[in-house]
């Protein structure tokens, strides 16, 4: 990974994007491909697509942009800030946390407060619900409150990138701006390469909340394969229930989905991509849904030949997710790669008649 492919990972990280209010992430996205592009499509809700122009046969290179985090639902008389979750925040994560409120004027600094373990009853360790925790900015009363904040301003957690050992990382968010880095950086190197193919770099909204952008662009743009790239749970670390594994681990190469979304036609194709190219890869089974966008790309219309791609992706859902680089920089390899040669392969299903 170069010097201008890591400023771009890491412009996406720091800036925050929650589910419904991800303009800003969009426009570091659309800024970095846009060099690349043919033109640039935005719609109405903030879903971006960059097209490589070229001959009938289409291919998707998607990831989406929104991160998880949470809402103001409610300012109280004595200056507290309830909130609410956006997409699936984890309760037994959040207490105890720094957090940006994004309101109009730019962000307000808060914790989410825990009350000291001294103060606690320890005959009870529950966690509180989201809906029970509350952010404090520090100031005495509602009314100070009301001159900052609004109802329905938006929160993430404050959390910057964090360099670990090798090749790895940490951060907030990694889930999934390190799908929207693939796409974009995928589609940068199937343009090198000239495809035959149209190609399009796409980046999502409201994943998080419903796969609703994946919704509008797979009925939009109608393509003849999409690749949905998202973040995949590395089951390599102590606390995964044994049931729970899928011999998905980091390090060792962007897992291949198979079952349900996953066409076995495109699965077959990025395989033999992979092979011919020494990508390395992982295979993960899901055999009812993937909860990624590839489960909205598939049912688009009259149904759209989808694969999910999953970069490994360590203590998904918290401040401190991790991953590999050399699994992102192989994703992106393997979706430029597979983009290039996407009109050498036939999607439609062979029953036999």
């Amino acid at each position: 990974m170069n010097q201008s492919q890591r400023e771009f990972l890491d412009a996406l990280l720091e800036t925050a994007s929650p589910s419904g209010f991800e303009s800003p992430s969009q426009r570091v996205w659309v800024e970095y491909v846009s060099e690349y592009a043919d033109e640039i499509r935005t719609d109405d809700y903030g879903n971006a697509v960059a097209v490589l122009d070229g001959n009938d046969t289409s291919v998707a290179l998607a990831g989406h942009s929104d991160e998880i985090g949470f809402i103001v639902r409610e300012i109280e008389d004595d200056g507290y800030i309830r909130i609410a979750r956006i997409g699936g925040s984890d309760r037994t994560v959040s207490q105890g946390q720094h957090v940006h409120i994004h309101t109009d004027d730019g962000p307000v600094s808060g914790v989410i407060g825990q009350t000291a373990i001294h103060l606690r009853d320890p005959e009870d360790e529950s966690v509180q619900d989201i809906d029970e925790q509350h952010v404090d900015i520090g100031v005495e009363d509602g009314d100070e409150v009301a001159k900052l904040v609004e109802r329905g301003d938006p929160i993430t957690f404050q959390q910057t990138v964090s360099e670990l050992e090798g090749d790895r990382i940490a951060a907030r968010g990694l889930d999934n701006r390190v799908g929207i880095w693939a796409a974009a950086e995928g589609f940068r190197r199937a343009a090198e390469h000239d495809p035959d193919a149209t190609v399009y770099a796409v980046s999502t909204v409201q994943e998080e909340v419903g796969l609703q952008g994946a919704k509008m662009v797979g009925f939009d743009l109608d393509p003849d394969v999409a690749i949905a790239t998202d973040v995949t749970h590395a089951t390599d670390e102590p606390g995964t229930p044994g049931n729970k594994r899928t011999g998905v681990e980091l390090g060792e190469g962007p897992a291949v989905t198979r079952g349900s979304a996953s066409h076995p036609n495109v699965v077959a194709a990025v395989r033999d991509v992979a092979a011919e190219q020494a990508i390395d890869i992982q295979l993960e089974a899901t055999g009812i849904r993937t909860g990624t966008d590839a489960d909205a790309f598939y049912t688009s219309r009259s149904g759209i030949p989808s694969l999910n791609l999953g970069i490994p992706n360590r203590y998904m859902h918290t401040p401190v997710e991790m991953l590999d680089l050399a699994d992102l920089d192989a994703t992106a390899e393997l979706l430029g790669q597979f983009a290039a040669r996407a009109g050498d392969y036939e999607y439609a299903v062979d029953i036999g008649r």
